[in-house]
């Protein structure tokens, strides 16, 4: 059964009293001033409530956290599941999703008798006693990443027997992060006889295979991927890997930032990017898989506070992270996924702000952005390259790839080369043609990755590791 969340976007939005009849949690959303349902609210909660499993696309921003939060809080009350067990597990991807889970299952639970608790990790031996508690005393939600609940499932005292609802958000980027087999691990520990919830951002085949496996009889729930909003200004820069700090400094240096993030891909980078803008007295924090939770809150914090302007991070903020204010993002590095570069310059223009959105394309990754490209159904505007960092290559919409040089137009190098070859220059042999490209001399040195100069960021991809380490 498919339900097309687009159609029903184009019709008049229910409001939440059309589908829930619990006085507590219409009196829970009405303080949180939700009204109106999102698409993929008004198609996924009638579906829960009638007990049917889901397999829903739909991205980050849509809405999905209370399109499966606000049924099931509904079901818990309203059909007595058992007390002191646990009832529903939520699986995300990482710490600062199931953060944010747990935060609205508090609000949206605020008069209710319902009890959740987040289990993540990165955290010390007082917070993971606490877990603990609150596993043996059976929380009716438990919101956790797969490395950590699998932590607590070894030691003997968790109970998933009574487990009724069983949610993977962001289904799609825990099997990226290699989760598939601890999933698959944690659901041996439910019973068979349970209510199956799987969203995920993108419906890639390794996800519809997962869902085949612990699906039974889904109801399809399909809504487009966003686009990006009307408000972001996005430009894109087409460089050398090389060229990305110099002209990141140059932009810094015309618009001092006070909130940016800047992403790139991979924690190494990140370090080495946040090193090289701490050295130009930029207020600086970086973000990735390495530092353990309490950091992790400190830099967000920090950040808001305005003691820090910008956070240089890997994927880990694409998603799962409430700051309303960021004015810019920069791509360091193209992503990966056409849907995560929504993701991340998502993360501007929130709350009908304006906002910017910088990307840097060297020459390996043109594809990437065609993809982009693709998926928005629009251009991402070009950028001029600062003329004192050199030449730059050229996008093509073919496979092939040309320069663009600098102080002189193509017609005028067009002019030169025939008048050369009017003069005499070809003979029989001369190879070289007129509008060809210049050849580059060989040098014989030792080859070694090009570097940023004076910042030490290799430009090699194949040193630059992708940021896939298991968040636990």
């Amino acid at each position: 059964m498919l339900r097309d969340c687009n159609a029903i976007a184009f019709g008049r939005y229910m409001r939440f009293e059309d589908l829930l009849t619990n006085d507590s949690v219409l009196d829970g959303l009405y303080d949180m001033h939700f009204d109106e349902c999102t698409p993929i609210q008004e198609a996924a909660i009638p579906a829960v409530m009638e007990g049917r499993d889901i397999l829903a696309c739909a991205q980050t921003g849509t809405g999905k956290t209370a399109a499966y939060l606000l049924p099931v809080i509904h079901e818990l009350v309203e059909r007595g599941y058992p007390e002191n067990q646990v009832n529903c597990v939520v699986m995300a991807p990482t710490r600062e999703l199931a953060q944010q889970i747990d935060r609205q299952l508090q609000g949206f639970a605020y008069f209710m008798p319902v009890s959740g608790c987040a289990i993540y990790g990165g955290t010390d031996g007082y917070t993971y006693e606490q877990q603990r508690k609150s596993l043996k005393a059976g929380a009716d939600v438990v919101i956790a990443t797969p490395g950590r609940l699998l932590s607590h499932l070894s030691m003997g005292y968790v109970d998933l027997s009574k487990v009724s609802f069983f949610i993977l958000d962001e289904a799609d980027r825990m099997l990226d992060m290699g989760f598939s087999d601890d999933i698959l691990q944690i659901i041996s520990h439910l019973p068979k006889e349970r209510q199956t919830l799987l969203f995920s951002a993108t419906m890639p085949p390794k996800i519809q295979q997962l869902a085949n496996k612990i699906l039974h009889d889904p109801v399809e729930i399909k809504l487009a991927v966003s686009k990006p909003a009307e408000k972001i200004d996005q430009k894109a820069y087409i460089c050398y890997e090389t060229q990305k700090l110099p002209i990141l400094k140059s932009i810094f240096k015309e618009n001092p930032p006070k909130r940016v993030i800047i992403f790139s891909s991979s924690k190494l980078k990140v370090k080495q990017l946040a090193r090289e803008l701490k050295g130009n007295k930029y207020k600086v924090a970086e973000m990735h898989s390495d530092l353990d939770q309490s950091k992790r809150d400190d830099v967000i914090l920090d950040f808001k506070a305005g003691k820090t302007n910008v956070i240089v991070a890997t994927d880990i903020l694409s998603r799962g992270i409430d700051i309303d204010d960021i004015e810019m993002v920069v791509n360091f590095d193209v992503p990966r996924d056409a849907e995560d570069y929504i993701h991340r310059i998502g993360r501007t223009a929130r709350a009908d702000r304006d906002g910017k959105a910088v990307t840097f394309v060297s020459e390996l990754d043109f594809g990437k952005l065609r993809q982009i490209e693709k998926l928005m159904e629009r251009e991402v505007p070009r950028a001029d390259v600062p003329a004192e960092f050199g030449e730059t290559p050229t996008l093509n919409h073919g496979s092939g790839r040309k320069k663009t040089f600098r102080g002189k137009s193509n017609s005028n190098r067009k002019d030169e080369s025939n008048k050369s070859d009017r003069m005499g220059s070809s003979s029989k042999n001369d190879k070289t043609k007129p509008n060809s490209r210049p050849v580059r001399k060989k040098n014989n040195r030792k080859k070694s990755a090009p570097k940023t100069p004076g910042s030490g960021i290799s430009a090699n991809p194949a040193e630059l590791p992708a940021d896939k380490k298991k968040d636990k």
